[in-house]
Parts: structure tokens; C-alpha cells; sequence
């Protein structure tokens, strides 16, 4: 872990206090059953990259779990923008937001229990790209994706056990992450990241009906489009993915990570021409795009 990181000060329903005293109540949702939605947010160059989106996001998340209220956009940006501001952090940074439904006047699932309203959790550390420069080993989990039936992928919620059930099959298998199927056997995601293949040089990922519509996925798919890539978004089986050409993840906390191998099928010995143009491209993408953060 990065030294800085033992001094970092959060925001906490209003508070900006110090890492050691920042805690929410045992009656908050969150704790309660992970009622509560969150946004992985990154820095760079003294821009927040790709705010809007994220925090229309979390909007649509809250508004799809029934919260009651919502802190305007104006007070979400004033919190991370001050967090950013006490721990100096204007690059290499990435941001945990978080809205619980807030504190319960006693235990229970019932949101009518919650009447402090939401809590607001701005969690900023020095972190780099988390996967690195070594390419991804990924295997199949046995856990699904839930279809749209049992849950909206496209709510960005707090309830990810089944994400780290994944996640726990992948460490047991000396793997670095997971790769998820849905419920009919096609591939979704990973337990941490949307999932790309190229095949004969066209880009090809899941459509986001059992994944989450990723932004940096999305972001992706608007630089590959606009280098003249074919991309498709479609279906994909295992098989597919078992014997493309090249595979890589997307994610904030871990931007682009291409793939070494999966269920011990090898993909590639090193980064492929295509991930590594995108790479190239997102980079530069991050340096000058993103809103700026206030002196």
C-alpha cells in the first residue's frame, strides 16, 4: 500500500475527518444488507475523468433502489473536489463515492426505517492501475451473472457477493480474476470488469444486459469507433473468448488490462497490436478530457 495512504482524510455524512475516524453507524443500510450505490472515480492531470457520466450514473442507481432523496449534483461535486483538495491529490488518484440509503432508526430491510436520509462516503487514495503491466490470467466461475429478471446489472449497487464469490474461485485457482458467464452460458464480465476480445481485428464485447454498461467500456468503444476499429457488441461464448486473438479488461480502478490466458487457454505472450493502440488511446484520452478540479 502507498505510505501516503496512511494519512488520508474522507468525507463521512457531511464530516471531513481522518481515516482512523471515518465510520458510518452500525444501523446504516449499507451495513444492514449493502443497500447503497457507489462510483469508482479517477484523477489525472488535475481532472476528474469522466464525472457527469459517473455521477448521472449513481442518480440513475439511487432513483432505480427508491431512495428518497439525493444530494444535488452541486453538493456531490463540492465533497469530492474538498476530499481531493485536504489530501492533495491532482494525479495518480482514484475515488471511492459512495450514497447509502442512509442511518435506520432500528434494524431491518425496510427503507421506511431509514428517516436520517442518504450518506454520503467520498473515499479518495493514492492508487495506481491495479492489474499492472503483466498480462491477466482469468478462469470461468461457476457463479452467474444475474439475468435482468433477478437484478439490473445497470444498477451500480453495494450488494456484490457474488462478485467476490467469483473473486474467492479465482484466488482458490491461483488466477487473478474471474470471468463470468450469464445464466445461458454466454460470457458477461469478469467479477471486477467488462471484458473485450478482438478477433481478426474487430473488437468485440457483451452487450449489457447481464454486465454493467462499464464507462471506461464505454469510453473504449467511442475510441475504437473513432480510429476506425470495427467493434460489435453482441453475444459472445466461451469458445470465443478461449480462441481470440486478443482479450483485455476494462475497469476505472484497473483501465485496460490485457489477457495472458484463460481457463489455461493461452492468448497472447504480450500485449496485442489492437489492446495496444486502445491503451495508447485511452491514455492520451485521460490527459485531456475530464473536469477540472477547482483551486
Amino acid at each position: 500500500m502507498d505510505p501516503r495512504n496512511q494519512d488520508l482524510y474522507a468525507h463521512v455524512g457531511g464530516r471531513l475527518v481522518h481515516r482512523s475516524e471515518a465510520k458510518v453507524s452500525v444501523f446504516d443500510s449499507s451495513v444492514q444488507g449493502g443497500d447503497a450505490v457507489w462510483e469508482g472515480l479517477r484523477v489525472y492531470a488535475g481532472r476528474v475523468f469522466q464525472l457527469d457520466a459517473h455521477l448521472e450514473r449513481l442518480e440513475r442507481s439511487a432513483k432505480a433502489l427508491a431512495f428518497e432523496s439525493v444530494p444535488s449534483r452541486d453538493t456531490l461535486c463540492a465533497a469530492l473536489f474538498e476530499t481531493l483538495r485536504k489530501n492533495g491529490m491532482r494525479d495518480g488518484a482514484h475515488v471511492r463515492l459512495t450514497l447509502t440509503r442512509g442511518e435506520k432508526i432500528t434494524s431491518g430491510m425496510d427503507p421506511r426505517n431509514n428517516r436520517a436520509g442518504p450518506c454520503l462516503i467520498v473515499l479518495a487514495e493514492w492508487k495506481p492501475p491495479i492489474y499492472g503491466s503483466q498480462g491477466l490470467r482469468l478462469v470461468t466461475s461457476t457463479v452467474r451473472r444475474a439475468p435482468p429478471a433477478v437484478m439490473d446489472s445497470k444498477i451500480h449497487h453495494n450488494n456484490l457477493i457474488h462478485n467476490i464469490l467469483a473473486k474467492i474461485q479465482a484466488n482458490v485457482a491461483g488466477a487473478d480474476d474471474a470471468l463470468m458467464l450469464d445464466v445461458e452460458g454466454y460470457v458477461a464480465e469478469t467479477n471486477a470488469t467488462n471484458v473485450f476480445l478482438v478477433a481478426r481485428g474487430e473488437l468485440h464485447t457483451p452487450t449489457a444486459d447481464h454486465c454493467l454498461p462499464g464507462i471506461t467500456r464505454g469510453v473504449v468503444l467511442r475510441l475504437a469507433r473513432e480510429a476506425g476499429i470495427p467493434t460489435a457488441e453482441r453475444r459472445i461464448s466461451l469458445m470465443e473468448f478461449h480462441t481470440a486473438d486478443e482479450v483485455f479488461t476494462t475497469g476505472t480502478l484497473g483501465e485496460l488490462a490485457w489477457v495472458q490466458a484463460i481457463d489455461g487457454r493461452p492468448i497472447g505472450a504480450q500485449r496485442g497490436p489492437v489492446t495496444s493502440r486502445l491503451c495508447a488511446l485511452f491514455a492520451a484520452a485521460v490527459q485531456r478530457e475530464g473536469t477540472p478540479i477547482p483551486a
